[in-house]
């Protein structure tokens, strides 16, 4: 866990991010990294269980987009789709998925772009390393969460994965990012 010095470290610019300390921003935090745990332990179902009903899980290919709706996507999921995405990964239907790769992901460079109180939002960087026969695979990326809160907990309402080269070829995977 990063230490609360490391979140009111001044940036270059002299801004002190004391927008990180607000409870309801750790509690977000700790559902982003609870997430990361969930998908490297690939238990895709309690992941499924982090989101509310109307989440979406993107993955699009134009990096500077956020018409998600229109564009071009790796992934669009609402929560018919996560459902169906995690059988296939769980029940042995889908290819990419049998001896999946081993991942380590690391996120951090967190700075809040929203905050009104009942939703969070959150950019941060993320780095996935995968081993799979004796290959490993590294994917990095810019993502953006808003975490809303239900009853007082936190739950992923929007992940948009950008990939750093979402416009280039991206073997399929196998696990989720």
């Amino acid at each position: 866990m990063t230490s609360e010095s490391t979140l009111t470290a001044p940036l270059e610019n002299g801004f002190a991010s004391d927008a990180l300390l607000d409870p309801m921003v750790s509690k977000a935090i700790a559902l982003i990294w609870h997430e990361a745990t969930l998908l490297d332990a690939k238990n895709y179902v309690a992941w499924e269980a982090l989101w509310t009903p109307g989440g979406k899980y993107v993955i699009p290919i134009d990096p500077d987009t956020d018409d998600f709706e229109s564009g071009l996507n790796m992934i669009y999921d609402d929560a018919r789709m996560r459902r169906m995405r995690v059988t296939r990964l769980t029940e042995g239907y889908s290819m990419s998925a049998v001896a999946s790769a081993r991942t380590a992901r690391t996120i951090s460079r967190f700075t809040v772009t929203a905050n009104d109180g009942e939703c969070v939002t959150l950019r941060s960087a993320q780095i996935i390393v995968g081993f799979k026969r004796e290959k490993h695979l590294l994917l990095a990326a810019d993502l953006e969460h808003r975490i809303s809160f239900v009853d007082g907990e936190p739950r992923l309402d929007l992940k948009v994965v950008r990939l750093v080269n979402s416009e280039g070829a991206v073997t399929a995977s196998g696990f989720l990012l």
